[in-house]
């Protein structure tokens, strides 16, 4: 027996709780239900359990699942790219999902807009950034990022909503808040300079808590709603 949706609500009661912990509404958090090297049955099974929202770190195996799901009858759903970008691999995330969260190039941003097919709604970004320094994590430098951030709002087929980032991992609460508070600075100074951002992309399953307290308004979790991957099958 499967225990998605069992996993999704005690999810959703983290949510709930955390967020009321710190005085946030809780439906200002949404979960991001990261759905890779998990099959169209699996997600199926989360949709049944009213999740709507799912991310995909593999392109091929993202798009053949939004194929999948949609000749399933499924419900509409919300698909968000979450994996890195090859400049090349740019035409099938324009054409098949709604948010891609790991921009740090403005040739890839420039890509995205150019290949958003006509009549589709614009395609929602978020900037990743390396906030921890790591020099094996993509994203932008943060002392690079207000300029990328002006050029990709000014894109036209994108809307640029707000920031990303994986921070390095830490077993210690405090530090893992200290990381998604250098994330939140960042934010705040580009709304202060004019930009009109709602989004922090923060906080997986082993953080996420530490996330929603600093402001995160997506939480992507895979792990804990649908069991331990299966990385040979990806």
């Amino acid at each position: 027996m499967s225990l998605i949706p069992q996993n999704l609500q005690a999810i959703t009661s983290t949510i709930v709780a955390t967020a009321q912990d710190v005085g946030r509404a809780p439906q200002s958090v949404q979960l991001l239900a990261v759905s890779k090297t998990f099959g169209p049955e699996a997600v199926l099974e989360a949709v049944q359990a009213g999740q709507r929202a799912f991310g995909e770190n593999y392109l091929q195996e993202g798009v053949d699942k939004i194929k999948a799901l949609q000749a399933a009858g499924a419900p509409a759903l919300e698909w968000h790219f979450i994996g890195p970008i090859q400049s090349n691999k740019t035409r099938p995330i324009a054409e098949h999902f709604d948010w891609v969260h790991t921009v740090e190039r403005e040739k890839i941003a420039q890509r995205l807009s150019e290949q958003r097919p006509e009549g589709m709604a614009p395609l929602q970004i978020c900037l990743q950034v390396n906030i921890s320094g790591e020099a094996s994590k993509s994203g932008v430098a943060p002392d690079e990022l207000a300029a990328l951030a002006h050029k990709v709002a000014a894109l036209p087929n994108l809307t640029l909503r707000g920031l990303m980032a994986i921070p390095e991992p830490a077993e210690d609460f405090a530090q893992q808040r200290a990381a998604f508070a250098q994330l939140r600075v960042l934010y705040e100074q580009l709304r202060a300079d004019g930009l009109a951002l709602d989004t922090l992309s923060m906080g997986m399953s082993a953080d996420m808590r530490a996330a929603i307290v600093e402001g995160a308004t997506i939480v992507r979790v895979g792990s804990a709603i649908f069991g331990s991957r299966n990385y040979n099958k990806a």
